[in-house]
């Protein structure tokens, strides 16, 4: 659902006096999908979201999504990116320790990010896909961290209403596990991750009056991503 990046002019001025670039370079993330215990994340970029289905939104494939980053790197320049079919009406609610922000297109442009910087930004997202049969599919992502070819932990949290008298909750991509936490009632999902490399998740709905829905469910990762933020 977002893309951060840093602006490649800004690495040289991370570098500290006795920098091992061989060492460095051996142990960046290239994008493999890695869980990691939220310790090592302490301090990383955090990308906190909820995440609202409607009545509508299953007729219509948008759901409300309130967005905030914290912990952003002080950078001359950086950006959050979305596919540019998968998301509308994108505004800005606050901001905190940035030059300045404003939206351009799909995207939201920062410059002159400081030390405990917080965004927060308000759209419609097309997450929600009907799959048939009653089946509907909540499916973000790639959730990621990146600068150049290399990918830095991060953590994301969800929290996602949706019409517990209408659907139930039937299934999940990635499982739970360290580094991944889901927990839910019947009108909520509460998402933790702390992770490095690239993130999707999906959540499987069925209507509450279909008991054959979600046995064929396609796969997560290679079903078409309605939504999925765009890349560099």
């Amino acid at each position: 659902m977002a893309v951060t990046e840093r602006s490649a002019d800004d690495w040289s001025e991370d570098w500290p006096e006795e920098f091992d670039l061989a060492a460095q370079v051996a142990s960046v993330n290239e994008g493999e999908l890695a869980f990691i215990p939220r310790v090592k994340a302490d301090g990383a970029h955090y990308h906190r979201n909820r995440i609202a289905i409607t009545e509508d939104s299953l007729d219509l494939g948008w759901v409300g999504l309130t967005q905030c980053h914290e912990n952003i790197d002080p950078v001359h320049a950086a950006q959050i990116l979305f596919r540019v079919d998968g998301i509308r009406d994108l505004a800005i609610e606050r901001s905190r320790n940035i030059g300045r922000a404003w939206v351009e297109g799909h995207s939201v442009q920062l410059e002159d990010v400081g030390a405990d910087a917080e965004l927060c930004i308000r759209a419609q997202s097309r997450a929600l896909q009907s799959l048939g049969d009653g089946l509907f599919r909540l499916r973000n992502g790639p959730y990621m961290r990146r600068f150049l070819d290399g990918y830095y932990p991060m953590r994301v949290a969800l929290s996602i209403d949706y019409p517990g008298q209408r659907l139930r909750l039937v299934g999940q991509a990635p499982e739970n596990q360290e580094g991944f936490s889901v927990d839910h009632t019947q009108n909520r999902l509460q998402v933790d991750a702390t992770f490095e490399g690239r993130l999707v998740t999906c959540f499987d709905f069925c209507e509450r009056d279909d008991d054959s829905c979600g046995d064929m469910a396609p796969d997560c990762v290679t079903q078409a991503d309605p939504s999925s933020a765009a890349q560099d």
